[in-house]
C-alpha cells in the first residue's frame, strides 16, 4: 500500500443504469405495504430478493423469513412469494393451509411462466436455459405437470436427447448474460432446426442494460466492483461480463465491510456497479469509504434511460 493512501488518486466510473429494478422494487414494497396493512409479523417464503442488507432491513421492520409454509406459526398471517417466482405447487399448499398470500413474482418472471404453459398445450418438448436449483427456475420448472429439459451450456445441448426432427420451444431464466444465452441458443438452432428460439425480451431489461453499461466501461477499468450478493445470479454475471470485457480484475463484494482494501494498490480506474437486488444505499456507503481514503474523481456514465414500473396488487395499497 503507498504510505499515505489519500495521496492515491482515482477515477471511479459509477456506471448506471444499476442497482434495483422494477421486479425488486415492487417485490419489496409489497412486504413493506403488507406490513402497513397488517401489522407484524408478515412472513416472506424465501429471500424475497437476494441481497442480506434488504432481508436484513425488513426483519427489522417485521417481516419473518421462511423456507417452507409448514414453518408459519400463526396461520392467520398473510405470507409472501419472493420475486424469483415459485411452482404452482406453493399457492396451492397456501391454499390447502388457508393461508392468505400475495404473489411478489417479478411480472417478466411470470411472463416466462405463461408461454411455459401455452408451450405445454401446443404439446412441445421444451428446453430451460438456467442454472440448476435457482430459485427462478425452480418455479418455471413447477409451472407445467410436463417435464422441462433443463441446460447451463453448450455441452448440456449435445445431451439432449430429443429427436433432431422434433419443433421444441426454448426458454431462458431472465437473469442470464446476454453472450452466455446466446452460444447455448446457437447450439440449439444447429441442433434443432425447427426450435422455436426465446423471444428476444426474455431476458430482463434490467439485466441486459446493467449488462451493456459494464460492457462499455469495462476495457477502461484496473478494478470493477460489482456490490451484490454471492447467492445472486445477476450479480454473478456481472462480475463475469466485467472480466469477459476486458477489465483487468473484477470482483464482487455484499458490502463495503467486506472489502480488500489491499485490492487498491497499484489501480487507477475503477468501475462500479450494483446488480438488480442491490440498493442504492450501499453505493453511497462504498463511495463514502473511498472518499475518506483516497483521492477520488467520480464519474456516472449513464447509458439507457430506465422508467418501468410494476403496480403492487390493489388489496395490499394502504390509503395515503
Amino acid at each position: 500500500m503507498p504510505t499515505d493512501v489519500n495521496q492515491q488518486k482515482l477515477n471511479i466510473y459509477l456506471v448506471g443504469p444499476r442497482g434495483f429494478c422494477a421486479g425488486v422494487d415492487r417485490a419489496i414494497l409489497m412486504v413493506e405495504e403488507a406490513l402497513k396493512k397488517y401489522g407484524k409479523p408478515v412472513y416472506v417464503r424465501h429471500e424475497i430478493v437476494h441481497n442480506k442488507y434488504v432481508v436484513q432491513n425488513l426483519k427489522l421492520k417485521g417481516a419473518i423469513f421462511i423456507d417452507d409454509l409448514q414453518d408459519i406459526k400463526n396461520k392467520d398471517r398473510p405470507v409472501i412469494f419472493s420475486a424469483h417466482g415459485v411452482p404452482k405447487s406453493i399457492p396451492a399448499e397456501a391454499k390447502n393451509l388457508h393461508l392468505q398470500f400475495y404473489d411478489a413474482t417479478c411480472p417478466l418472471v411470470s411472463k416466462i411462466h405463461r408461454e411455459v404453459e401455452n408451450y405445454e398445450k401446443q404439446q412441445l418438448p421444451i428446453v430451460l436455459i438456467g442454472h440448476h436449483n435457482h430459485p427462478e427456475v425452480i418455479g418455471t420448472m413447477g409451472q407445467i405437470k410436463s417435464p422441462i429439459h433443463l441446460i447451463e451450456n453448450e455441452q448440456d445441448v449435445a445431451k439432449l436427447t430429443i429427436s433432431n426432427n422434433q419443433k421444441i420451444a426454448c426458454v431462458t431464466q431472465t437473469t442470464l448474460s446476454l453472450d452466455d444465452t446466446k452460444s447455448i441458443i446457437h447450439a440449439i438452432k444447429k441442433k434443432y432446426p425447427h426450435v422455436l428460439e426465446p423471444k428476444r425480451n426474455d431476458i430482463c431489461y434490467a439485466t441486459t442494460n446493467r449488462q451493456k453499461a459494464v460492457k462499455k466501461i469495462a476495457a477502461n477499468c484496473d478494478l470493477f466492483i460489482v456490490i451484490g450478493a454471492y447467492n445472486s445470479s445477476n450479480s454473478l454475471r456481472l462480475v463475469e461480463v466485467a472480466k469477459q470485457y476486458g477489465a483487468n480484475n473484477s470482483i464482487l463484494i455484499e458490502s463495503i465491510d467486506k472489502f480488500d482494501i489491499s485490492l487498491i494498490d497499484d489501480v487507477q480506474n475503477i468501475g462500479v456497479t450494483a446488480s438488480a437486488s442491490a440498493p442504492e444505499i450501499l453505493v453511497k456507503k462504498f463511495i463514502q469509504f473511498m472518499k475518506e481514503n483516497f483521492t477520488i474523481i467520480v464519474y456516472e456514465p449513464k447509458y439507457v434511460k430506465e422508467d418501468i414500473n410494476f403496480k403492487i396488487p390493489q388489496k395490499l395499497k394502504v390509503p395515503g
